[in-house]
């Protein structure tokens, strides 16, 4: 089969479906760690019971969750190496961590319990940083969640003084505090969402009562049914303020996809993610919901505007209004929202809301590539590759398009990208090179991927499907014969990898 026969047998199911990914049965994981009898530095009370108390409300809202408690340094490497594995494969992966944390030269540290450091660069040696944390859940699907109890710093700058740190502890308000000083801002990639328990530079408090008051917020807020995720870390935050008399503010940074999310059951008492159209989905929000929504939206949040602009190009819903969508999503691309950029993009080009305008849905795509969102990459690729919005086919520049996009793990662009391999149109790559992008578009979760591997794998070469054998084989998916026979076996083997045996 030639390839832009096979190049183009997924891009009409995504276009079709507007980027949604028709996921697997959804798997929600959490790793939850809270360290407190620490060896050199001042124990904490309560991180082990906001942990234990965390990890019983997460299971309770349906996810799988691995604990882990007054780990050692090789303890936490070795949790947080067989979390990120079986991270991989879930639509949404989150980390809460209680314990103490240190920055240093702007980097955030979580400390194990068995640190001892007495210098900047032994709390490098000796501990987690946040970086790797983020690391842990970044090929989660759909959402990626990190989420720190934890605000302490080096406050001697470039040497610790345990005696001062441990004064700190003593400091005179009404409770214990975690941190003096707070940590640094985070900056994590889209699509991620850090929690700090108090803003970049301030302190959270241990608490009296058991629980520190952002864990005791947290265990409360995640537990109610029908709170999108945006508000309940909202009504975390308020929570603290007002236990706390305003002397912790918890803070949020990145941002998570337009799609809604509902960590203790959707309105309709779902408990996973949407699979829909985002118009459809978010128009299951209630109406004190929006609200709050557009409360959010008005103080600058783009996440907000997308989702109100969602609602009303949902034509099912009496909210209904495709100008007013694009008005919304206007102001989110005036933020610098690329997610918005694409709708809109999407806008123009159909001409919803708007009259048609090939020029501008055209600069708005390369606006949003520009950013790196995956979803334009792939698409202004096959706009290239076919010609349209008024360009010329390009397929030298599709093929760039295509690789950004496979290499920020957009599923069909791995698939894609791996068929142009097979077809020999990639210099310097070849069958173990498709292989490694088939397998990696297994773990990010398409369904059209999946379908495809099972229902006609000799579109592929045979060395390719070889590759393909041995790259199961070296992750323990597969234990049969290196032939390129998709048989069974092999069959069994694509299944499990893409995380449902």
């Amino acid at each position: 089969m030639s390839c832009i026969v096979r190049l183009f047998v997924l891009p009409f199911l995504l276009l079709a479906s507007s980027f949604t990914l028709a996921l697997a049965s959804p798997d929600r994981v959490a790793l939850v760690i809270g360290l407190g009898e620490y060896e050199s530095i001042p124990t904490l009370t309560n991180t082990r019971n906001d942990a234990e108390g965390l990890a019983e409300t997460l299971t309770e809202i349906g996810f799988d969750v691995t604990r882990g408690i007054d780990l050692s340094l090789a303890e936490l490497r070795q949790v947080m190496d067989d979390f990120s594995f079986r991270a991989e494969t879930a639509d949404l992966a989150l980390i809460y961590f209680a314990g103490h944390g240190i920055e240093v030269q702007g980097e955030n540290f979580l400390i194990p319990v068995d640190a001892q450091p007495t210098s900047n660069i032994e709390v490098q040696q000796q501990s987690v940083s946040l970086k790797e944390m983020l690391q842990v859940v970044e090929k989660a699907r759909v959402m990626r969640i990190v989420i720190l109890d934890s605000c302490r710093d080096n406050p001697l700058g470039g040497q610790i003084d345990t005696d001062a740190v441990a004064q700190s502890e003593l400091q005179s308000t009404d409770q214990a505090t975690r941190g003096v000083g707070g940590l640094a801002p985070a900056n994590p990639d889209r699509g991620t969402l850090v929690a700090f328990a108090a803003k970049d530079g301030q302190v959270a408090l241990d608490g009296t009562q058991g629980n520190s008051p952002y864990a005791r917020a947290l265990m409360e807020k995640m537990a109610k049914p029908g709170l999108e995720i945006s508000l309940m870390f909202r009504q975390v935050r308020d929570a603290v303020l007002r236990e706390t008399r305003n002397l912790q503010e918890p803070y949020t940074y990145g941002s998570l996809t337009g799609k809604p999310f509902y960590l203790s059951g959707a309105p309709d008492g779902e408990t996973d993610l949407a699979t829909e159209e985002p118009s459809k989905t978010w128009s299951q929000l209630r109406p004190d919901q929006e609200s709050q929504l557009l409360a959010l939206a008005n103080l600058g949040d783009t996440r907000s505007m997308l989702g109100l602009a969602y609602i009303r190009l949902n034509p099912e819903d009496t909210r209904f209004d495709p100008e007013q969508a694009v008005s919304f999503l206007e102001q989110a691309v005036e933020r610098g929202s690329p997610e918005a950029q694409m709708e809109l993009a999407k806008l123009y080009e159909q001409g919803i809301g708007v009259e048609i305008d090939e020029a501008r849905a055209l600069e708005l795509y390369r606006a949003a590539a520009d950013q790196g969102f995956a979803d334009a990459l792939n698409d202004l690729g096959f706009l290239h590759y076919q010609g349209g919005l008024g360009l010329r086919a390009n397929p030298d520049k599709a093929l760039e398009l295509f690789e950004r996009a496979a290499d920020l793990r957009h599923p069909e662009a791995q698939f894609n990208f791996a068929a142009l391999i097979d077809d020999g149109l990639i210099p310097d790559k070849g069958p173990e090179d498709a292989a490694s992008y088939l397998y990696a578009a297994l773990r990010s979760g398409s369904q059209d991927v999946l379908n495809l591997l099972l229902e006609r794998p000799t579109m592929f070469a045979e060395e390719t499907r070889r590759e393909l054998q041995a790259q199961l084989q070296a992750y323990e998916f597969y234990t049969g014969a290196i032939d390129g026979d998709i048989g069974p076996g092999t069959k069994r083997g694509i299944r499990a990898a893409y995380g449902l045996e």
